[in-house]
């Protein structure tokens, strides 16, 4: 089963426990927090500490500073909304996973360049959705995308049904149910 990867943004460290606990509940084992709030760091610490399974992350990070220190917290992967040479050579030089936001096949190719063949596809709904993943996928066909931001639970499927699609990234679960949302995704990704 490929995997969804909910971007999660905590504003408050004390919703850290609640909100991590509900994509569990609901059987998704992944979180992509981002870097964008004052306590996201904490919140990474916190939730690889109270949920060491549990595959953490640290998302919208834009510079080796902010890479260093999700690292420092615990995060496994680190994701960017854009291509960063630091964070792409920091990731490089410490063995993390890195996944660089590429839409152009310029972009794409700055990161094969670096050896990222998984990257993140964003904002796809912005920049073509699976028709663009298509026509990209045919002169790259060693790259797999996490196409994120214009997915939700209407179109999840299709682009699951890509081959080309590694992974699938967004919000859109953390809006209202929480628990029945990653349900819902658990029932369409075992279709």
């Amino acid at each position: 089963m490929k995997e969804v990867i909910p971007v999660v943004v905590i504003n408050d460290i004390n919703d850290t426990i609640d909100l991590l606990s509900k994509l569990r509940e609901g059987g998704i084992n992944c979180a992509e927090i981002t870097f964008r709030t004052a306590c996201a760091k904490e919140a990474i610490a916190l939730g690889v500490k109270t949920f060491p399974d549990m595959n953490i992350g640290a998302g919208t990070v834009i510079n080796r500073e902010q890479a260093m220190s999700a690292v420092s917290a615990g995060a496994r992967f680190l994701v960017s909304p854009g291509f960063s040479a630091e964070v792409a050579e920091y990731a490089n030089e410490n063995g993390i996973t890195y996944y660089p936001g590429c839409v152009t096949p310029t972009e794409i190719m700055t990161a094969i360049s670096y050896g990222f063949t998984v990257i993140k596809f964003f904002p796809a709904g912005v920049y073509g959705g699976l028709k663009a993943l298509k026509a990209l996928s045919s002169p790259f066909p060693q790259v797999k995308f996490i196409p994120t931001g214009g997915v939700d639970l209407s179109n999840l499927k299709e682009f699951l049904d890509f081959d080309k699609v590694y992974a699938v990234g967004g919000s859109f679960m953390m809006k209202g149910d929480i628990v029945k949302n990653c349900k819902e995704i658990r029932r369409i990704c075992e279709l």
